[in-house]
């Protein structure tokens, strides 16, 4: 692999399992955007959210990026609202191939429905919400990828299969 590989999409789509065995297949290092800045601020992206506000962690979540890409190939699982910023999206799809893992609102809300760390669905937890949601990010999310991946119904297994089969294709 001779470029990164990122993916990106909306919170529930299956970005970290995804991304966890993409780099088993290809036999790259893998990175995970939240868990990183969840490990360098030494707390949850929720508490970040409350305790410094969403603008800070967007700015963490940039600063990050531009780590990541200066770095050698890897698959990057990057945070569901990452690719929302311009300069970020620029940024992966010159670094890289843009993975976009889309999913239905209502296997997103079966997917998050005993997930409490996730700061923008805090009592909203709903298909009409989350439907809502996606749609305004839809746009972007779209803009910045390269190849878009359904992960509804299907195993990882599977959705790592067409991820390598269209890489393969478009080089």
């Amino acid at each position: 692999m001779n470029r990164h590989l990122l993916l990106i999409g909306f919170m529930g789509t299956g970005k970290t399992s995804v991304s966890e065995r993409l780099h088993q297949m290809l036999g790259t290092g893998q990175s995970d955007t939240d868990r990183m800045i969840e490990e360098r601020e030494g707390m949850s992206i929720s508490r970040i959210f409350e305790e410094k506000g969403e603008a800070y962690f967007r700015n963490a979540e940039t600063r990050l990026l531009g780590e990541l890409t200066a770095m050698k190939p890897m698959v990057i699982s990057c945070g569901g609202g990452m690719a929302l910023r311009p300069g970020n999206a620029a940024l992966m799809k010159a670094a890289g191939t843009v993975v976009l893992l889309t999913a239905r609102p209502q296997t997103i809300l079966e997917r998050l429905k005993d997930d409490d760390t996730r700061p923008l669905l805090a009592g909203r937890k709903d298909a009409d919400y989350i439907r809502t949601l996606y749609e305004s990010r839809r746009p972007a999310y779209e803009a910045a990828a390269d190849i878009q991946i359904s992960t509804d119904g299907r195993s990882i297994e599977d959705i790592c299969q067409e991820i390598a089969e269209k890489i393969k294709k478009s080089c």
